[in-house]
C-alpha cells in the first residue's frame, strides 16, 4: 500500500498504486490524472496540462517506494536531492493514465540514483534521472 510507505498525502501524493515490482531494482506505478487535480486550476485555465515537475515528483515517489520497501529502510524517508536530464515530450492532460516506471541504477549507503519515465498509452511523455537520500524520520 502506497500510503503505508510514503508520507505524502493529497494533494501531493502523485502515485495511486504500484502495479508491480521487478526484482529489487524496478517498479511500475500508476496515476490516474483527473480534471479534479488541484494543479489544473492554475496550469492552465481552459487548457489543463499536468506540470512537468509533478511528473518528476511521481517518478521520485515510485523510486522512494522501491527503496523504502526493503526491510532495512522500513519507516525511513526518501529525500529528493537532484534531477538530471529531464525531458518533457508530450503534455499530460485530464483523462490520461500515467504509467510511472523507475529503475534503481545505483545505491551506496544512504544515497541512491534512479532513472524514470512516465508513459501515456505506451508513449514516453517525460523522463529524468533522479538522486535521493534515505534518512531517518
Amino acid at each position: 500500500d502506497v500510503m503505508k510507505i510514503l508520507p505524502h498525502r493529497y494533494p501531493f501524493l502523485m502515485v495511486d498504486r504500484v502495479l508491480r515490482f521487478e526484482g529489487d531494482n524496478k517498479a511500475v506505478g500508476l496515476k490516474t490524472v483527473t480534471i479534479n487535480e488541484p494543479f489544473f486550476q492554475g496550469h492552465f485555465p481552459g487548457h489543463p496540462i499536468m506540470p512537468g515537475v509533478l511528473q518528476i515528483e511521481a517518478m521520485a515517489q515510485v523510486a522512494s517506494i522501491l527503496l523504502l520497501r526493503n526491510t532495512e529502510n522500513a519507516g525511513k524517508l526518501g529525500y529528493f536531492m537532484s534531477v538530471d536530464k529531464a525531458k518533457f515530450r508530450k503534455p499530460v492532460v485530464p483523462g490520461d493514465t500515467l504509467m510511472i516506471q523507475v529503475e534503481l541504477t545505483k545505491s551506496r549507503g544512504k544515497i541512491g540514483k534512479a532513472s524514470g519515465q512516465c508513459l501515456v498509452n505506451g508513449e514516453v511523455v517525460s523522463e529524468a534521472e533522479l538522486m535521493f537520500a534515505v534518512m531517518d524520520r
